[in-house]
């Protein structure tokens, strides 16, 4: 008996020994691991870009969304309220927009949050242009200013090609400008029934936006 299990344990062992690896076989394996690894890397690559590009236009729109929701509120809060500027004689019409402006739109609104308890105005005076590509909104803490009156400029938007305004008159005529040339009365005072806000972005074209002004 004892010869047989020698006999079995060499068969087990010469067994043993063949099924070990190649150098070619390992050699193999080793490139199919690196190319694996490699198209692994170039998909987790894609997928961080792809999550960067998808966040960069989440944030784009969301500052789009917001820039028209701020236009919208303080136009639909406007009132007739004109205001003194720095060394200027004669008051600033409430609602102001004209290409030959400083500024491509101002306006006196309403609903100014005052949850300090300040004693000052609920209404503000609040300016908007384009610089350098950027669209800037100007507020001042008071509404007839002077020389000390210093605006705090906020960033809206960036990359904007321009921001157009149109005015609806109680004639249900458009207009460019405001007060328009043909205003009567009190131009100072007067507002339109609503605006059209246009923006043109070079990424997203042209966004419109028509809003009501309260009576």
């Amino acid at each position: 008996m004892e010869p047989r299990r020698a006999f079995e344990r060499s068969d087990e062992l010469r067994f043993l020994q063949q099924k070990g690896f190649t150098l070619i076989e390992v050699f193999v394996a080793l490139v199919v691991f690196g190319v694996m690894a490699m198209l692994a890397y170039m998909s987790l690559g894609q997928t961080l870009s792809n999550a960067d590009m998808l966040n960069g236009r989440m944030d784009r729109l969301q500052s789009i969304q917001r820039t028209i929701s701020y236009l919208s509120t303080e136009l639909l809060q406007t009132v007739p309220r004109p205001v003194r500027v720095e060394l200027a004689d004669a008051p600033v019409p409430a609602l102001q927009s004209s290409f030959a402006s400083e500024f491509a739109l101002q306006l006196t609104h309403g609903g100014w949050p005052n949850p300090a308890g300040v004693p000052r105005s609920t209404m503000q005076r609040t300016a908007y242009r384009i610089e350098d590509g950027e669209l800037i909104r100007y507020h001042w803490n008071v509404l007839d200013r002077t020389v000390n009156n210093t605006p705090l400029a906020t960033v809206m938007l960036e990359d904007v090609e321009s921001v157009t305004f149109r005015f609806l008159q109680v004639t249900n005529d458009w207009t460019d400008q405001w007060p328009p040339l043909s205003a009567g009365g009190a131009p100072n005072t007067s507002l339109p029934r609503a605006v059209e806000i246009v923006l043109t972005l070079p990424d997203e074209g042209e966004i419109n936006r028509i809003v009501e002004v309260s009576p």
